[in-house]
């Protein structure tokens, strides 16, 4: 009786440790979902998607090719719009990025993880439901992206490495004399294509004066294709970490280092080596000049 009580305290704490490896396994978050994997062209499969967000209540802000076979979708809708109001830069998280790519003879379609990308964007709510709206219209397979993924608190404090930038570190492009003439000098520079940079999409935040432009970097080592052909290179497709954000908040004009903003979509990268850090070391400096150019 004593030897079967025992043994029941030890399976009783096996099953309690089994669950609490579970839910702290569940608690770290990756970059990126893939929601599926198909057979079929790109054009297909992004029409297919796009019919699907539209029906959960997401609205096509904007999408474009940033390399051959990869296919961006920009989405917003309310409960976005509503979060990135309540933070002085929440407009950088106003936005979900789907993409959909061509890889391994099928096509894959990935989504930014809207809770990863809350905590990394320092975002007052942790959108969860906008991830379950996700999750019900385009389907989870799995997350991607970090092999071991990160808790929310470490994601909000996150850095590459010693010496790299913060969230709280971007790149202030500029700056006008207010709001509106700030969104106008970006608006007009985007649709100039100045420095090479395009618009993807714009989305002004309800009830404060700022604004997110989703761009497309498309010369030089700033260029997408550039750094999808350097560094993404797995099995599953980064194509979900574009386009880029440029933020007007009041009359200042900004963008995220690279070093941060690259790193925070590929944090397992290495520092060397092939599809490493070292790859792109050209690659900030250049979104940094780039993006000047757009805020001149």
């Amino acid at each position: 009786m004593k030897f079967n009580k025992k043994l029941t305290a030890l399976i009783g704490g096996a099953v309690c440790l089994g669950f609490m490896s579970v839910s702290m396994a569940a608690s770290k978050l990756k970059p990126f979902v893939l929601a599926s994997e198909s057979a079929g062209d790109v054009a297909s499969v992004t029409a297919a998607t796009k019919s699907k967000l539209t029906g959960a209540g997401f609205t096509v802000v904007g999408e474009y090719d940033p390399a051959s076979g990869a296919h961006i979708i920009a989405v917003t809708n309310d409960a976005l719009k509503a979060a990135a109001a309540k933070s002085e830069f929440g407009a950088y998280g106003a936005a979900v990025r789907v993409g959909v790519t061509k890889a391994g003879g099928k096509v894959q379609v990935t989504y930014s993880n809207p809770t990863y990308w809350a905590a990394g964007f320092r975002m007052k709510s942790n959108l969860a439901s906008v991830g379950k709206s996700l999750e019900g219209a385009l389907g989870k397979v799995k997350g991607f992206g970090s092999a071991k993924g990160m808790k929310a608190k470490s994601i909000k404090k996150y850095h590459y490495m010693f010496g790299m930038p913060y969230f709280d570190d971007p790149h202030k492009l500029g700056k006008a004399s207010n709001y509106k003439d700030a969104v106008k000098k970006v608006e007009s520079a985007l649709n100039a294509g100045k420095g090479g940079v395009k618009k993807v999409y714009r989305i002004d935040i309800p009830g404060t004066k700022s604004t997110v432009f989703g761009v497309n970097f498309t010369t030089g080592d700033a260029s997408d294709a550039n750094v999808i052909g350097k560094i993404d290179l797995g099995k599953i497709k980064h194509t979900a970490h574009f386009p880029y954000e440029i933020v007007v908040v009041g009359k200042k004009i900004y963008t995220l280092s690279g070093k941060f903003r690259i790193a925070l979509s590929f944090p397992d990268l290495s520092m060397a080596g092939d599809g490493s850090f070292a790859s792109i070391m050209s690659v900030p400096g250049a979104i940094e000049s780039a993006g000047e150019k757009v805020a001149d």
